[in-house]
């Protein structure tokens, strides 16, 4: 089952900031075909990959760094599992999962 979050009944015209950033990973994970995964190594940021979280960790691609606050949004925003949402009339299908890389916890955005 997907949840289908409408952004545009739940906050108008205004988009979260940390939902903005996590589509624009969703587009780098399409155009490269895999995941985004993300990984909280200090207390106030976290980092972004993009790779498969099965594989070797030194083979995630680093690109980019969030605060933790983004981070913590884009995870009150989504639920694990299906997810869809919507932002300048472009629809988001991903699924959301935990998994861990080593012996750090991540979250996974993988597309649907």
């Amino acid at each position: 089952m997907t949840d289908d979050i409408g952004l545009a009944n739940a906050y108008g015209a205004e988009v979260p900031e940390s939902l903005r950033i996590l589509a624009g990973y969703l587009e780098r994970a399409l155009d490269s075909a895999t995941s985004i995964v993300m990984m909280r190594h200090t207390v106030d940021a976290c980092t972004v990959y993009l790779g498969d979280p099965a594989g070797l960790p030194e083979d995630l691609k680093q690109i980019g760094t969030i605060a933790t606050s983004l981070a913590n949004d884009m995870l009150e925003l989504t639920a694990s599992g299906g997810n869809q949402i919507h932002i300048d009339s472009q629809a988001y299908r991903f699924i959301r999962s935990f998994t861990e890389v080593g012996d750090t916890a991540a979250v996974v955005f993988a597309a649907d």
